[in-house]
């Protein structure tokens, strides 16, 4: 096969290229990280370094010329930003890369959306694809509910193409620039203390990478997938924040710290301080509302319609996952014996 990948050069869609390259398919990736794009080439990839806010139609239709598949991995996925950021982001670059595809005749259409869009500070277990929060917690998740808005009015003019939209959550991995470079940052910060809501104890879904390359190589190849669907990706194994934590920064990373346990009213007053701030400075801020949050309240998904009708499950145990992580970080130096 022959697949554009965006968001080639970090997390998500540089395992992408990884496995695929591996797998022996060609692949073009797009990305704004020349210096990774050129690693990417020597592995061989064919690269192009583009800005999908400034591309046009005519830019994506020159990159997905004779592809089989289109995995929309790009997104501006920090917990801080302005509204316009994330929808030029997120939204206006989903609707350029869709009219593209479209006027291609590109067969598929994997789409990476996210989980953020349940998130409204609440306690749940199991939610199906159909819950959405009340209100959305950040611009984050509105913009990508939006994307996934204007992948849903694409359908019904195009028969040929097969939209599938996935919500991982929590993804770690190689490559991450979200997930352990914060938690290091924090431990720099504060002397080697973990400051979590609940002490760590909210009951969390996360998923390895690897998994979810595997469930957008499912969504590319499953036949007789309705288009338009959203699946739920993640580990299947439930586990409490603290433990994953102690599995890779104590037992992997060889990391001394501790927990300390915050009440969520405390956490959640001294966002909103912070994100004054961070609004008057114009500087994001430590921790915003919507990023602590994430670690004090409980969230798990379903994961029945992404096995039924994907076929899907996971290749890589939460275990394993943590594991390669590891062995990852520790050849980048970031360990302690």
């Amino acid at each position: 096969m022959k697949i554009l990948v965006t968001g080639a050069t970090s997390g998500l869609g540089r395992n992408a290229v990884d496995v695929l390259l591996r797998e022996g398919h060609q692949v073009v990736a797009t990305g704004r990280s020349r210096e990774v794009g050129e690693q990417l080439v020597s592995q061989g990839a064919e690269f192009h370094p583009l800005d999908l806010i400034l591309a046009s139609v005519a830019d994506c239709r020159t990159l997905m010329a004779g592809c089989d598949a289109v995995w929309h991995c790009a997104a501006k996925s920090s917990p801080w930003g302005s509204r316009h950021e994330f929808w030029q982001a997120n939204v206006t670059a989903t609707q350029t890369l869709v009219e593209a595809a479209v006027q291609s005749g590109v067969p598929r259409f994997v789409h990476i959306s996210t989980p953020a869009i349940y998130f409204d500070f609440q306690h749940h277990q199991q939610l199906d694809e159909r819950y959405l929060a009340q209100r959305f917690a950040c611009h984050y998740a509105s913009s990508k509910y939006a994307a996934e808005q204007v992948i849903a009015d694409a359908v019904p003019s195009s028969p040929d193409a097969t939209f599938v939209i996935l919500r991982p959550r929590g993804l770690f991995g190689p490559h991450d620039r979200v997930i352990v470079p914060r938690l290091l940052s924090q431990l720099q910060r504060d002397g080697g203390v973990l400051k979590l809501p609940r002490g760590g104890n909210a009951l969390l879904d996360l998923t390895y990478v690897g998994n979810v390359v595997q469930a957008m190589q499912r969504a590319t190849t499953q036949p007789g997938l309705l288009s338009g669907r959203v699946y739920n990706v993640t580990n299947h194994e439930p586990q409490r924040l603290s433990a994953m934590l102690d599995a890779l920064l104590a037992r992997q990373l060889g990391m001394r710290y501790r927990i300390q346990p915050l009440p969520w009213p405390l956490v959640s007053l001294a966002a909103r301080g912070m994100e004054l701030v961070g609004h008057l400075r114009g500087k994001e801020p430590p921790v915003t509302r919507y990023s602590v949050g994430t670690l004090g309240f409980d969230m798990t998904l379903s994961a029945a319609r992404a096995i039924e009708e994907l076929g899907y499950r996971p290749a890589f145990s939460l275990e394993e996952g943590i594991a390669l992580t590891g062995e990852w970080w520790r050849q980048r130096g970031i360990a302690h014996g």
